[in-house]
């Protein structure tokens, strides 16, 4: 997700008065926390690979509240929130699809398991995310409710399982909707809509759970429909601590130079202990630096994302008029704009590049290069016979091979 997509991911948030958003396959590389206007963002994702990723997206009414995050990995993190009676905690999770292997399946709830473990008892505890599972509308007393959608699967019951050994009910089963409130996801051909995001509540705060629906009316340009879900708890203003300086190191001024080694020369250091020494160094240089060194900007993002918005919302009104026609056209148009943001983003990131060669500034030269180029990853298939199936042989990979060149050429098979 670039920035022009963050844009409108915030805006579809101040629309539907959402104070907190997960995000997954959010194929963003490191992990950390940045500020973002009047949303603070938390993420992860895997140190080179542009694959998986997870976020929360916090509202600024509701980081005031906030004790702290836990970057797990890739597939998952949490926050926890100050509230009253009892702290809160939501993790964010992005589970593997069906087609993945048993053992990552595993891995992924036993990480999952590990976090939750970390979380008191008496915490309330959120789990959402795509968890890529049907669970079915068949009702399991204290896990699901009846208003599931679909069919379970084994992936479904993995979860279920999940819950039952964690007291953990499924919210969006538990209220009656129309069936266009319950399917979070939907085919690229439009042809298939399933459930496979869901929210996870402690069973002892489920009565907090007012409502759980999807709003098919937000539109981020994803084939995952907005899941909602609304509850009452209070939450607790967190005490302010005073934030460290950033000074710009690379504006540090001569006189800094000369006022430090003035101050130096002052000081008596004659029958001092070590901890007094240390204290007075320590003032000497942040109050010179206070005084001389100017403060670190944060730069803004220099990509124009004021023209994507607008072409943003023309496409949500478009969706909701059923106008498919316009849809598909103003959606063209979006990814154009976004990936002609993109290339202008990556071509004042390309001039730091250069200004940091030409200064011999190294280190930033580097580190600037390693993040924008990320690491290329290539994209492992298999060949698949008529039915679906892999095809495992070397022997029948080639036939099939060369019937499938033949078909994609328009060529009909003959004899020598």
């Amino acid at each position: 997700m670039n920035q022009g997509k963050l844009e409108v991911v915030k805006q579809e948030m101040t629309s539907m008065n959402v104070d907190l958003l997960g995000i997954s396959k959010l194929k963003w590389t490191g992990m950390g926390e940045f500020n973002s206007h009047d949303h603070y963002i938390y993420y992860c994702g895997q140190e080179s690979l542009r694959i998986n990723g997870v976020a929360i997206i916090v509202y600024k009414r509701v980081q005031n509240a906030v004790l702290g995050c836990n970057l797990k990995n890739d597939r998952m993190i949490s926050v926890c929130f100050q509230g009253k009676p009892f702290n809160i905690t939501v993790i964010q999770a992005y589970a593997p699809t069906s087609n993945a292997e048993e053992a990552e399946i595993e891995r992924f709830y036993e990480d999952l398991q590990d976090l939750l473990e970390l979380t008191p008892p008496k915490k309330v505890l959120f789990s959402i995310g795509v968890w890529n599972a049907k669970v079915g509308s068949q009702e399991m007393p204290g896990l699901t409710g009846k208003f599931g959608l679909g069919v379970w699967n084994e992936t479904g019951q993995r979860l279920i399982e999940f819950c039952q050994e964690n007291t953990l009910v499924i919210a969006n089963t538990l209220f009656q909707q129309h069936k266009r409130r319950l399917f979070t996801w939907t085919s690229p051909d439009g042809q298939h809509r399933n459930q496979i995001d869901y929210i996870l509540c402690s069973q002892r705060w489920r009565s907090s759970i007012q409502s759980a629906k999807t709003r098919p009316g937000a539109h981020c340009g994803s084939d995952h429909e907005l899941l909602i879900a609304k509850f009452r708890l209070k939450l607790k203003k967190v005490g302010k601590t005073t934030r460290p300086f950033r000074y710009d190191l690379n504006q540090i001024p001569y006189n800094y130079t000369v006022e430090v080694t003035n101050r130096f020369k002052g000081l008596d250091l004659i029958d001092r202990v070590p901890d007094e020494l240390w204290n007075m160094v320590r003032d000497l240089v942040q109050e010179t630096g206070i005084k001389t060194i100017p403060m670190e900007k944060m730069q803004k993002s220099k990509m124009a994302v004021w023209e994507a918005l607008q072409i943003a919302m023309k496409r949500r009104e478009a969706k909701s008029k059923g106008e498919k026609e316009r849809y598909k056209h103003l959606n063209a148009e979006f990814q154009r704009i976004a990936w002609r943001d993109k290339k202008a983003f990556l071509s004042d990131q390309c001039k730091e590049i250069e200004e940091n060669n030409r200064m011999g500034k190294t280190r930033d030269l580097f580190k600037k290069i390693r993040d924008t180029k990320g690491t290329f990853h290539t994209k492992m298939g298999s060949i698949k016979d008529r039915n679906g199936m892999d095809l495992t042989g070397s022997q029948e990979e080639l036939p099939h091979a060369r019937g499938q060149g033949r078909r994609l050429r328009g060529d009909t098979p003959h004899s020598m």
